[in-house]
């Protein structure tokens, strides 16, 4: 069976750097920090009181006021860089078999912010059961992609995947495999995530995850920095228009890149740590690259996961030099996670629109946020620090990890004929 090919015709973006796919490239490529004090609830008392909060945000700029309420932020996100999706991609439904066209989503939390408000609701109450009766349709995953589909009236394949971090972008391999084998013409997949409230801040402080470098928060996230101390929690939403070939020709789609290889693979080692030598994170990209029919000498630029952890930098970075060999120092690497902080489920689609658009473009985003070198890290390798450079980008491999050893990894590559 000879698979199909399979494009991106259509981006949205909802950062903590950007509301659009414009102001998130551009702020991408400037090196803008998202990190500010927390302004979604009092912080105070927490250990880190500061996060890469999504900006200048309204629902109801985007959503009915009373259809808004009934939707956790997680799902506002969703709609709204999908509606920029929709729109950048020129779908135009109405002439489109929609039997044929799905949408799959990756969260790794979901409604954090629903649950919480209930619980805590009921908790302070008497123990009556008095419970909002959307409660449970605004938490759940899957939510999302329900109400996208039935906001378009989409009736393909519909569901949502769940891999922590590494969620939308098995989201995206889903799709790309469900379009290739020729069961859809065109997937709406991507991500979106919503923690930054007292669970959510106060679970991963809990873990000693965060970065408490409240007295600095610009410069908190700091992938492969010495001096790095942890993630700093973002939250948004990416969405990413794939496409069959031929059905994109025919409608006359313009075409970002490419989507070409996708692996996915497992540490086996802790619930949250990576192997220590980058055993399953050499394993994705290598699962990655196979897909894609190509070699370590075909890609030219990785988005790494890049949290600005101690053990997740060091390991990400011995599974590149591990697979790569000779090539680990001809290519640019960057995590943009310094400028948006860690996006949880909605880091792989907010990621491989970077890559996608390093493709495009041919400008390699920077890592931000770097002061002193770690000696643990091979210094041969060029990771982009703190400016933009231009070069030509053939391919880009974008990679996401997640609690409980989870790997995925995802390479675009420019479009010919």
């Amino acid at each position: 069976m000879e698979l199909k090919r399979v494009v991106v015709t259509g981006l949205g973006a909802l950062t903590p750097i950007g509301n659009t796919v414009p102001e998130y490239w551009n702020g991408l490529v400037n090196g803008v920090s998202g990190a500010a004090p927390i302004t979604r609830f009092d912080a105070s008392l927490f250990k880190t009181k500061f996060a890469c909060e999504v900006k200048n945000f309204k629902p109801e700029d985007f959503l009915d006021r009373k259809e808004a309420r009934k939707l956790d932020p997680f799902v506002q996100y969703a709609l709204v860089s999908t509606d920029e999706a929709v729109a950048d991609a020129g779908l135009d439904f109405e002439n489109l078999d929609t039997h044929r066209i799905g949408v799959i989503w990756g969260s790794g939390i979901g409604g954090l912010k629903t649950f919480q408000d209930e619980v805590t609701s009921f908790a302070l109450g008497d123990g009556t059961p008095r419970f909002n009766p959307f409660f449970i349709p605004k938490m759940i995953l899957d939510i999302a992609p329900g109400h996208i589909s039935i906001k378009y009236g989409l009736r393909g394949p519909n569901f949502s995947t769940v891999s922590a971090c590494a969620s939308s972008t098995n989201a995206l391999i889903d799709a790309f495999n469900y379009i290739r084998l020729g069961m859809a013409d065109v997937i709406i997949s991507g991500g979106s995530e919503s923690i930054i409230n007292e669970a959510g801040m106060g679970g991963f402080n809990a873990m000693h995850a965060l970065s408490t470098r409240n007295d600095d928060p610009a410069t908190a996230s700091r992938p492969f920095d010495k001096d790095r101390d942890g993630f700093v929690a973002g939250e948004g939403s990416g969405t990413i228009i794939l496409e069959e070939l031929d059905h994109a020709l025919a409608r006359g789609a313009k075409i970002y890149a490419e989507l070409i290889g996708g692996g996915m693979s497992a540490d086996a080692n802790h619930i949250t740590a990576p192997h220590p030598e980058g055993l399953g994170a050499k394993l994705v990209m290598s699962n990655a690259l196979k897909d894609a029919r190509l070699t370590t000498a075909d890609v030219d630029y990785i988005n790494v996961h890049g949290t600005s952890t101690g053990l997740g930098d060091k390991s990400e970075s011995k599974a590149i030099v591990a697979l790569y060999g000779e090539d680990a120092y001809r290519l640019n690497i960057s995590s943009t996670k310094s400028m948006t902080g860690h996006l949880l489920g909605a880091a792989g689609a907010v990621e491989s629109i970077a890559a996608i658009l390093a493709v495009k473009n041919d400008i390699i985003p920077p890592t931000i946020n770097h002061f002193t070198d770690d000696p643990e890290i091979d210094p041969r390798l060029n990771l982009t620090f703190n400016t933009a450079q231009k070069r030509l980008v053939r391919a880009a491999q974008s990679n996401t990890f997640g609690f409980g050893g989870h790997n995925a990894s995802v390479i675009f590559r420019k479009y010919e004929d």
